[in-house]
């Protein structure tokens, strides 16, 4: 996470929102303030204004009333003037004029005074309506010269409608501005002593607040790691300390979500890793999003191949399932088969829905069954060789005893063959029944054995002398076993019942003249058999068939010569309860060998039985 800095922090949020506070509440009482106080100090210098003009045109208006002889004794109004202006003081004014009716100055007070007592004060109109009309003016201007703020009273002295003179004056404003810019500066001093100290203490108030919620931050980034071991310090009972404790709360109730989705996903986890059937998950848009290792294993690629593709391209479904797959589910068996295995895939789809109902993808379990379509197609051969087996000899019998009935069995010469035909054809299915009978056992486990501890090579040649005496004189037996004991656990009826079979098979089916040949091995601890004859052979893509129930490598021959077809599978399941393994080689026109192991044992040791 990024960490953020201090000018995008809440604490500096608090701080600035602080300081702005601050800052409007100062503004707005020194703005008042300053309005105030303004006003209160033009009010005060307009008060002494006018208590100052209220005696000066009182006396001035008496100087212009007083009757004066023409002998000239006395003070002259000019005179006269000029002394009460010279009692003003002049502090408060800046120009001090007095004015008869034709503009002449009768009395100055200011710097240039002197100058200008006598002579004529034209064009200014305040003067002259103040004259002609009587009328006062007030007026606030800016002295040309020295640019600094007055405020000019224009007064008439005497009556109104026909004054006797003009009190012209001006008086400074700049102290009253002056005061106003040093409070001004005292203020804005005062604002920035203010923020500074409103900086330090929002900074510490606003760590006490962004401190808990900096904690919580941090916890949280813990938290998102899995780690809930941790919790935030409390601080207090308001509302960030109950802030604080629910965190903690929430923690703790997260914690044991936690770990009960943990476990429940290690179980589920366990279960699909133990899974012999291969579990596919997808998304709502349909494509593969989790697979198990079973499911790889079945399809044969690697998860990251299939991650993101579309299921139905994933089980090759294009031709099985339309896309609009939300409304096809249920089960289907897929064909992997290439040219050099057979290989088949049956697979359940199942929807997922969210609470809602909505659509949020496949669930797939996918199972090889490939032996199960195997053995049922081995049932099915199974149903149609027997019934096959049955048949013909059922209709052989039921020809012949038709033919007895109808008259036959009173022919001396053709009732006896045709009753041998008949016994013949029972005798073969009472063979068929019995080794259906026996295989039926053997797939069941239903069959003992009778386990003993067996001299093989004395047992062997105690079976090929069997042989030897029946034998015909054109075939010839070649024994090639070594003049040594090897000992196994066996039952000899079963196992005789094997060597006879495969003995049999090699003597019909081997050639006038034509040489059988046994061996025996030892290899790393199984003895190895091998009985190979000269006949026929098998064609290579046959060989592997021979133990199959029914199978015939030369159909007519065999039916011909009695068998069953059974023979070679009863023998192989023999063999596999000794925990031996049988196969044959062939190759056409060259005659075809039997081998089949079993496990040696030590010289010690008793019969088992």
């Amino acid at each position: 996470m990024k960490k953020v800095g201090f000018f995008q922090s809440i604490r500096f949020k608090i701080v600035l929102i602080y300081i702005l506070l601050l800052l409007l509440a100062i503004q707005v009482i020194g703005s008042y303030f300053a309005i105030r106080l303004e006003e209160n100090l033009k009010k005060n210098l307009n008060d002494t204004i006018e208590e100052r003009i209220e005696g000066l045109s009182y006396y001035l208006e008496q100087a212009f009333q007083k009757e004066r002889s023409d002998d000239e004794e006395g003070p002259t109004l000019q005179e006269d003037v000029q002394n009460i202006l010279n009692r003003v003081d002049s502090s408060v004014f800046s120009t001090l004029q007095v004015l008869d009716r034709q503009y002449r100055v009768l009395g100055a007070k200011n710097e240039i005074s002197s100058n200008i007592v006598g002579s004529r004060k034209t064009g200014d109109p305040r003067i002259t309506r103040a004259l002609i009309f009587g009328v006062e003016e007030n007026s606030t201007m800016r002295d040309p010269e020295t640019n600094k703020r007055m405020k000019v009273r224009v007064l008439p002295i005497g009556g109104e409608e026909d004054p006797d003179g003009i009190l012209y004056l001006e008086a400074s404003m700049e102290d009253v501005y002056d005061q106003m810019g040093n409070i001004n500066d005292i203020f804005a001093k005062g604002t920035v002593i203010a923020i500074a100290i409103s900086i330090v203490l929002g900074i510490l108030v606003a760590r006490t607040i962004t401190k808990p919620i900096t904690e919580m931050r941090k916890q949280a980034k813990i938290m998102s790691t899995g780690d809930f071991s941790q919790t935030v310090n409390v601080y207090g009972t308001d509302e960030i300390g109950q802030l604080a404790m629910t965190f903690n709360d929430m923690n703790d109730k997260l914690k044991q979500a936690h770990n009960t989705t943990e476990g429940e996903r290690r179980k589920l986890s366990s279960v699909l890793s133990n899974m012999s059937d291969g579990v596919i998950a997808t998304d709502k848009e349909g494509k593969v999003s989790l697979m198990n290792e079973p499911a790889l294993q079945l399809i044969r690629k690697e998860f990251e191949e299939v991650k993101g593709q579309p299921l139905i391209e994933v089980l090759h479904l294009e031709d099985e399932i339309d896309d609009d797959m939300q409304a096809d589910t249920g089960s289907v068996t897929i064909d992997f088969s290439d040219d050099e295995e057979f290989f088949l895939i049956k697979a359940n789809f199942s929807v997922i829905q969210d609470e809602d109902g909505n659509f949020g993808g496949f669930i797939t379990v996918i199972s090889d069954v490939t032996e199960q379509e195997k053995v049922e197609q081995e049932r099915r051969e199974f149903v149609s060789n027997v019934s096959h087996e049955l048949r013909t000899p059922l209709t052989t019998m039921r020809s012949y005893l038709e033919a007895l009935t109808d008259g036959a069995w009173e022919d001396k010469e053709i009732a006896p063959k045709f009753l041998d035909v008949t016994q013949n054809e029972t005798d073969r299915m009472i063979r068929l029944v019995n080794d259906l009978l026996q295989l039926s056992k053997m797939d069941n486990k239903a069959t003992d054995l009778y386990m003993e501890r067996v001299d093989f090579i004395t047992f062997f040649h105690h079976i090929i002398d069997r042989f030897e005496m029946n034998k015909a004189e054109e075939i010839t037996l070649d024994r090639r076993l070594p003049n040594k004991e090897f000992f196994v656990w066996m039952d000899k009826d079963k196992l005789t019942q094997v060597v006879d079979n495969i003995i049999s098979n090699a003597i019909k089916y081997s050639p006038d003249g034509g040489r059988i040949t046994f061996r025996v091995d030892n290899n790393r601890n199984r003895l190895t058999v091998s009985i190979a004859d000269q006949g026929m052979g098998i064609a290579q893509e046959k060989v592997d068939k021979i133990f199959d129930r029914f199978y015939r490598a030369d159909k007519a021959r065999s039916r011909n010569l009695g068998g069953t077809g059974l023979g070679l599978a009863i023998a192989k399941e023999i063999i596999e309860a000794h925990h031996g393994h049988i196969w044959a080689e062939s190759k056409e026109g060259k005659g075809t060998t039997v081998h089949f192991t079993l496990p040696l044992i030590k010289r010690s040791g008793g019969d088992k039985r």
